[in-house]
């Protein structure tokens, strides 16, 4: 699994657990899953398609902009804007 959280400027959005989340990162939309590599990239305008089991239809969330981070507790969005 991974831990995900969705965070803007005023609020925290999501903090939960699932197992994907495909993001629109500025150079192109990637795939994180648990135990990815560390790494940081700027987010574009797009949706967010959050996976809550393996094989499962993904919800879809509206962002825009801001900065993912994947370490080693998750994937943390910091959103300008979500929805």
């Amino acid at each position: 699994m991974l831990h995900f959280e969705l965070v803007t400027p005023t609020a925290l959005v999501r903090s939960e657990d699932v197992y994907m989340v495909s993001v629109p990162g500025s150079e192109g939309d990637f795939g994180v899953l648990g135990g990815h590599a560390p790494f940081m990239s700027t987010v574009k305008a797009g949706e967010l398609l959050i996976y809550k089991s393996a094989g499962a239809d993904p919800e879809k969330l509206s962002i825009e902009g801001g900065f993912a981070e994947v370490n080693e507790a998750g994937l943390t969005i910091l959103a300008e804007k979500v929805g």
